[in-house]
C-alpha cells in the first residue's frame, strides 16, 4: 500500500542554467547593484573559496521559482558551469524583494543532506463522510543522498486515511534506495482526529456564574464547619 509518491531524481534531471558575473562591489555599496537591477550573490562550497557574484534580478527570479530549494541549478560563470543548490535566499522583510542569494556548489560523487518538501495530495475517505478532519504535523523532511538522486517533493497520499485515529508518519514515506530519509521516523505527517461537536464543548464550558455560586456555597458549608467545631 503506497503512501507516497516521488518527484524528481535521476531520472528527473533537467539542466536549469542561470548566468552569474563576478562581482566588485561589495559591502553596503550593493544597494547601487539593487537599483540597477542586480542580485548580488556568493558562491561557495566543498574546496571552492567563496566567489562574490551579481545576478539580473528577473532572470534570478525566474530560476528560483523553477528550480526551488532542491534543484540543481547550472551556474555560468566565465563560461564555465558548476552546479549548485541555492542553499539561501534573503528577502526584504516588508516588500519580500530579493537582497541576496547564497549558491552552494556540489560534488555529484558527494552526499549532500536536503530539506524534502511533502506534498499532500488525494482525499481522505474519512474526511468526506465528516467523520474527522485533518491534523497537520510536518511539511519537510531531511534527507541525504548524491546530488544526481535528489528527489524535488514527496507526495502523500490521503486516500490511505479511511478511519478516524489513522495517521501517516515519516517512517511510512517511500523513498528510493538511493536516498535516506534523517528526520525521526516518527514524526507524525498527517492523522484524522475526530470533529469536536459544539453542542459538547458547551457542555464541558464552565459557566462563570456558576462557579461564583458553588464557591460560595463551599464558603458557607466551611463556616458552619468552624462554628460547629467551636461549640
Amino acid at each position: 500500500m503506497a503512501l507516497s509518491r516521488l518527484k524528481g531524481g535521476e531520472n528527473d534531471m533537467e539542466r536549469i542554467e542561470l548566468k552569474v558575473e563576478k562581482r566588485t562591489v561589495l559591502g553596503k555599496k550593493v544597494k547601487r547593484l539593487r537599483r540597477q537591477g542586480l542580485i548580488p550573490a556568493i558562491i561557495y562550497g566543498h574546496e571552492t573559496e567563496p566567489i562574490p557574484v551579481q545576478v539580473e534580478e528577473r532572470e534570478l527570479i525566474r530560476v528560483l521559482n523553477q528550480a526551488g530549494p532542491n534543484r540543481l541549478i547550472a551556474l555560468r560563470l566565465d563560461g564555465r558551469p558548476r552546479l549548485a543548490l541555492a542553499r539561501e535566499i534573503q528577502r526584504d522583510a516588508i516588500t519580500g524583494k530579493l537582497l541576496h542569494v547564497d549558491f552552494y556548489t556540489v560534488v555529484m560523487t558527494e552526499k549532500l543532506s536536503a530539506e524534502v518538501p511533502l506534498v499532500l495530495i488525494g482525499e481522505s475517505p474519512a474526511v468526506e463522510r465528516g467523520e474527522g478532519v485533518l491534523q497537520h504535523g510536518i511539511d519537510t523532511v531531511e534527507v541525504e543522498c548524491l546530488p544526481g538522486n535528489l528527489i524535488h517533493s514527496i507526495e502523500v497520499d490521503l486516500s490511505e486515511l479511511e478511519k478516524v485515529g489513522q495517521a501517516i508518519y515519516v517512517k511510512d514515506l517511500k523513498v528510493p534506495p538511493t536516498v535516506e530519509i534523517l528526520t525521526e521516523g516518527e514524526e507524525m505527517v498527517v492523522k484524522v482526529v475526530p470533529i469536536v461537536e459544539e453542542a459538547e464543548a458547551e457542555e464541558e464550558a464552565v459557566v462563570p456564574g456558576e462557579v461564583e455560586v458553588v464557591a460560595r456555597r463551599k464558603e458557607k458549608e466551611f463556616e458552619e464547619e468552624e462554628a460547629e467545631g467551636e461549640e
